[in-house]
């Protein structure tokens, strides 16, 4: 089966659970920036982010693959554990997630609606991911990782989504968390043979893909402390590091100060909420106006699952 096939394979899995999401042009975001910009708005699934996708590709090939397993584990912020409830539930298995003390209490509360076992453990991510994989060995559940084959595969299902519809995007902008959402994206590029430039956005305070790229090799740091949740990781994985360095443009460094003005922004021009990591290329963009000017841009924004009181906080900043 050919790289090409795979992904549509994929995609029509997700599709049936998985409409595709809206890409639109914001006249006021082309003004703020521009650039042509259209907006990939994976805060419209179901979950209100884009990790749903790579969920049920997953979970239908675990069922296949391993038909006796009978529960998953996984660590998380939240969007990926909403992602793998969801697709659990809908597979017949029971599902338990890990999460940093002081997680998102709206992103927890939706995880237990969806039918997970929450689990708080750890300051961070990787304290809470170190701890699940243990924890999945002793208690005999699947542990779900955060990065893999079969979740690049299905989230490429919104990659090839706006690579259909537009084959004139000179770049696209993709926040990066662990990797799965920007491989995916430049495995949908070159399936598709556009020659669309993929650019990474990673937080301030959480760079490690960014300094990893720098170095050439892998490179942790000691903390991952931002407000886009979804980009707080501070121990690259291996494989998704090699693919980045093969496929993107250049990776682009935001402050939290810059993500926060961009979900401000992306209220006032198009009245969407975009949580941190969803807002972060619009902060990567706006930060590289000049450059961009006239290009037809794409923002992928990856989800809008954020905390009411955070989200009125932001909007009440400058």
């Amino acid at each position: 089966m050919s790289d090409l096939a795979a992904l549509r394979d994929a995609q029509v899995l997700v599709n049936r659970i998985v409409a595709p999401t809206p890409c639109h042009r914001w006249p006021l975001l082309c003004e703020r920036t521009g650039a042509d910009v259209w907006v990939k708005h994976e805060n419209h699934t179901v979950v209100g982010a884009f990790k749903l996708r790579g969920g049920l590709v997953y979970m239908e090939r675990l069922r296949r693959r391993l038909p006796e397993t009978r529960g998953v584990l996984a660590a998380t912020r939240g969007n990926h554990g909403q992602s793998v409830a969801y697709a659990a539930a809908r597979s017949g298995l029971s599902a338990t997630v890990v999460v940093p003390h002081g997680n998102s209490s709206e992103k927890n509360a939706a995880m237990r609606a969806l039918g997970a076992t929450l689990i708080e453990e750890g300051h961070d991510f990787q304290a809470a991911l170190e701890f699940a994989q243990v924890h999945a060995q002793d208690q005999g559940l699947h542990m779900l990782p955060s990065f893999h084959e079969d979740l690049v595969s299905g989230v490429a299902s919104y990659g090839l989504e706006l690579f259909d519809d537009h084959d004139d995007i000179d770049t696209v902008y993709v926040p990066i968390g662990l990797g799965s959402g920007i491989c995916a994206v430049m495995r949908a590029r070159d399936a598709v043979n556009r020659k669309t430039r993929v650019v990474g956005v990673v937080a301030e305070n959480a760079p490690a893909y960014a300094l990893s790229l720098a170095e050439g090799r892998p490179v942790s740091t000691n903390s991952a402390d931002t407000i886009a949740d979804g980009m707080a990781c501070r121990v690259p994985n291996n494989d998704a590091l090699t693919e980045i360095a093969a496929g993107v443009e250049r990776i682009v460094t935001v402050s939290d100060t810059q993500i926060r003005q961009a979900m401000r922004h992306y209220f006032t021009d198009t009245h969407n909420i975009a949580e941190g990591a969803g807002a972060a290329p619009l902060a990567a963009l706006i930060k590289e106006r000049d450059a961009m000017a006239g290009r037809k841009v794409s923002l992928i924004l990856s989800g809008g699952n954020i905390d009411r009181d955070v989200f009125a906080d932001v909007l009440a900043s400058d």
